[in-house]
C-alpha cells in the first residue's frame, strides 16, 4: 500500500471518529474563547511560533487552505486564532465559509481571496499603521471540506533588528507577547523552523525551551526541506527523528509553496501533492513519509490528535480554574456594592445603609465579633497577645528583682542603717526601693497603650476603606473623625497610666493580703534570703520587696489593660459610632456619595467577566455532561 493510499485510509477513518470525539472536544474551547473568557482563564491551545522567514505562514496558509498574509518584515502583528472546521461536501461540491471577528466587530467573508487583506486591514486597526504589535486577537474562522478541526493561534514572527518604522524594542515586544502564551501550562508550542539551518540557534526553540525544559508541551516542525545542503540530509532525518534536539513530542517535516510556487500561481491543493511527491521521491526523507512524520496533512492529523488529548488533559484543572474565578468575581463584586441609586429618596437609604454596615463593623470589634472576612485574625486577638506581653514585663521584673535585690538592699543597709538590730526592715529603705521600681515600668505601660493604639487605628482604618472606598468623600468625611477621636482617646488613657503610676508611689495594700503574700514568699524554696549567707537584714528585706512586687504586678496586670480597652476599644468606638450616625442627617447624600469614576469601571468590568464566568461554567457544564 502507498503512502498516498494509506493516509486517505486514516482520513477517512478518522472522519466518524472527529463528528463523535474531535470536533466536541474542539468547539467546546472555540466557544469558551468566544466568550472572551480567555482574559480569565488559560484555555487549551496550540500556539505556532517561529523566528522570522521560518516558514510559518507557508505551514498556516497549507492547513487552512487559504492565503495570510506574507512580505518582509513583521507579517503578523496580532495574535491571530485560526478556527478551522471541517465540513462535508454539498454534492461532491467544496465548501467554504469565512468569518473574521475582532474588537466585537464580525465580518463575513465570501471569498478566500478576501482573507488576506481582511487581516491586514483588522491588524492595521488593531497595532496602527507603523509596523508595531497588539495583543489584541484577531479570529479568523474557516469552514471548508478541505480543512481540518483544528485551531491555532499564529504569532507574531521573532524580529531581531528593528527594520523601518518598527519600535526599537520591537525585538522585546514580540517575545514578550510569545511568552504570555506559551508560558501557560495550557498551551502546546509548535515550533517552526526551516529545515536548512542549525535549529539549535533559533530564537523560537530556544524560548520554548526556556519555559517547558523537557520538552512536554512542545512539537518542532522543520520546514524547506528542498533548500537542505547535500550531505546535510542525514542531518535532518536524525532531527526529526529527536536524536538531535530531543522534544517529548518530537518533531514532523513539511514542504509548503515556496515563493516561485507562488510567482507560478501554484494553488494550495496541487501544493499538497507536490509535497507528497517531493517526499515520495527523494532518497532520505521517503522514510519519513512512512513512519508519519512528513507531509502538511500528517501533520493536520498529528495536531488535531495532539490537541485533542491536550484539552481533555486539561480539562479538569480548567474547571478548577473557571470555580475559583467565580469565586473571586464575585467577592469583589459583593466588595464594591451595587452602585449608587439615582433617586434622592433611594440615596439617603443607600446611605444609611452603607453607615449603619459601618457602625455595625465597629460594634462586632467593641465585642470582639466582628467578621473575619476582612482581616485574617480578630482585633482583640492581636490585643491580647499585647496584654499577655505586658503580664510578661512585669513577671521579668519580679525576677530581675528577685536576683538584683541582694547588692541593692545591702547597699541600702551598708549606708543607712540605724540603731536597728538585724532583722528589722527599715520601712524608709522599703519606701525607696518599691518606688524606684515601680517608675521603671511606666514606660513599657505607655508603650502597650501605643501598641494597641496602633493596632486599632489599622483596623479601623482597614474596616472604612472597606465599607466606602468606592466614595471618596464619604471616606474624607470618615477619617477625620476617625483620627480626632483616637487621638482624644489616647491623651485620655495617657493621662490615667501617669495617674495610676503616680498612685502607685503610695505603698499601700490591704494588711491580709500583705501577710498572705509575705507566708507565700517566706515558704517559697526560691527566695534570696534561704542563701546561708544572705543576712538578716537582706533577707527580711528580700522577702517583703518580693510580696510586695507580686502583688503590684497582679494589679498593674489588670489596671492598665483596663486603662487601655476602656479608652481604645470602647470610649473610642462609641464615640465614632455616635459621630457617624450624626454624619447622616448633618451632610448632602449626593455629595458623599458620588462614587469615583475607576470604581464604577471596575464594577461594570466585574459584573462582564461575572456574565462571561458564569456563561463558561454552562457550557462548561453542558460538555462534561454529554461525554
Amino acid at each position: 500500500m502507498s503512502p498516498s493510499t494509506s493516509s486517505k485510509g486514516k482520513s477517512s477513518g478518522l472522519n466518524q471518529h472527529y463528528e463523535e470525539k474531535v470536533r466536541p472536544c474542539i468547539d467546546l474551547v472555540d466557544s469558551l474563547r468566544s466568550l472572551g473568557v480567555e482574559k480569565d482563564l488559560n484555555l487549551p491551545a496550540i500556539a505556532v511560533i517561529g523566528d522570522q522567514s521560518s516558514g510559518k505562514s507557508s505551514v498556516l496558509e497549507a492547513l487552512s487552505g487559504v492565503a495570510l498574509p506574507r512580505g518582509t518584515g513583521i507579517v503578523t502583528r496580532c495574535p491571530l486564532v485560526l478556527k478551522l472546521k471541517k465540513i462535508s461536501k454539498d454534492n461532491n461540491c467544496h465548501q467554504w465559509h469565512g468569518l473574521m471577528s475582532y474588537k466585537k466587530q464580525t465580518k463575513e467573508l465570501k471569498d478566500p481571496a478576501e482573507i488576506e487583506n481582511a487581516v491586514l486591514k483588522a491588524q492595521t486597526v488593531l497595532a496602527g499603521t507603523g509596523e508595531g504589535i497588539s495583543h489584541e486577537m484577531i479570529t479568523l474562522e474557516i469552514q471548508s471540506s478541505d480543512v481540518p478541526d483544528l485551531t491555532l493561534i499564529d504569532l507574531p514572527g521573532i524580529a531581531r533588528v528593528a527594520t523601518g518604522n518598527q519600535p526599537k524594542d520591537i525585538e522585546k515586544q514580540i517575545k514578550d507577547l510569545i511568552e504570555k502564551y506559551i508560558k501557560r501550562q495550557e498551551t502546546i508550542s509548535l515550533v517552526v523552523v526551516p529545515a536548512n539551518i542549525d535549529i539549535a540557534t533559533t530564537e523560537a526553540l530556544q524560548m520554548a525551551s526556556k519555559v517547558d525544559s523537557t520538552g512536554q508541551r512542545t512539537l518542532g516542525i522543520l520546514t524547506k526541506p528542498d533548500l537542505v545542503d547535500k550531505g546535510m540530509e542525514e542531518t535532518v532525518v536524525r532531527t526529526v527523528n529527536n536524536q538531535v534536539i530531543q522534544l517529548k513530542k518530537g518533531y514532523m517535516i513539511v514542504k509548503c509553496r515556496g515563493q516561485q510556487d507562488i510567482n507560478e500561481k501554484l494553488d494550495l491543493v496541487k501544493a499538497l501533492e507536490k509535497e507528497r511527491n517531493f517526499f515520495n521521491e527523494h532518497a532520505h526523507f521517503r522514510s519519513l513519509l512512512e513512519e508519519g512524520k512528513a507531509t502538511i496533512p500528517l501533520l493536520a492529523e498529528r495536531l488535531t490528535k495532539e490537541l485533542v488529548e491536550h484539552i481533555t488533559k486539561t480539562l479538569p484543572q480548567l474547571q478548577k480554574q473557571l470555580e475559583m474565578k467565580l469565586e473571586k468575581t464575585t467577592e469583589d463584586l459583593r466588595a464594591l456594592g451595587a452602585g449608587v441609586p439615582t433617586d434622592e429618596h433611594e440615596k439617603t437609604n443607600f446611605l444609611i445603609t452603607k453607615i449603619r454596615q459601618f457602625i455595625d463593623a465597629l460594634e462586632g470589634i467593641k465585642k470582639a465579633e466582628e467578621d473575619l472576612r476582612s482581616s485574617d485574625m480578630r482585633i482583640f486577638s492581636k490585643v491580647r497577645k499585647e496584654f499577655d506581653r505586658w503580664k510578661l514585663v512585669l513577671d521579668a521584673k519580679i525576677i530581675k528583682t528577685e536576683e538584683t535585690l541582694r547588692d541593692e538592699v545591702e547597699e541600702y543597709v551598708r549606708t543607712r542603717r540605724g540603731r536597728e538590730l538585724p532583722g528589722f526592715v527599715n520601712y524608709r529603705t522599703f519606701e525607696n526601693i518599691v518606688k524606684k521600681h515601680i517608675e521603671e515600668l511606666e514606660e513599657p505601660a505607655l508603650k502597650l497603650l501605643k501598641d494597641v493604639t496602633d493596632i486599632v487605628h489599622s483596623c479601623v482604618n482597614c474596616i472604612v476603606s472597606f465599607h466606602f472606598k468606592a466614595f471618596s468623600h464619604l471616606l474624607r468625611a470618615t477619617k477625620d473623625p476617625i483620627e480626632d477621636f483616637l487621638d482624644e482617646q489616647f491623651q485620655k488613657a495617657e493621662e490615667k497610666i501617669h495617674s495610676q503610676f503616680k498612685m502607685e508611689r503610695i505603698v499601700y495594700s490591704q494588711d491580709h493580703l500583705y501577710s498572705n503574700k509575705l507566708d507565700t514568699v517566706k515558704q517559697s524554696q526560691t527566695v534570696l534570703g534561704q542563701r546561708s549567707f544572705v543576712s538578716a537584714d537582706v533577707r527580711e528585706m528580700a522577702q517583703h520587696l518580693t510580696a510586695y512586687f507580686m502583688i503590684t504586678s497582679d494589679r498593674l496586670a489588670n489596671q492598665v489593660p483596663l486603662i487601655v480597652q476602656y479608652h481604645i476599644l470602647d470610649q473610642y468606638i462609641s464615640q465614632l459610632q455616635n459621630a457617624m450616625l450624626a454624619m447622616i442627617g448633618r451632610n448632602n447624600p449626593g455629595m458623599l456619595l458620588q462614587e469615583d469614576s475607576d470604581v464604577a469601571r471596575k464594577r461594570r468590568e466585574l459584573k462582564e467577566r461575572l456574565e462571561r464566568l458564569k456563561s463558561a461554567g454552562k457550557v462548561l457544564s453542558k460538555f462534561v455532561h454529554s461525554v
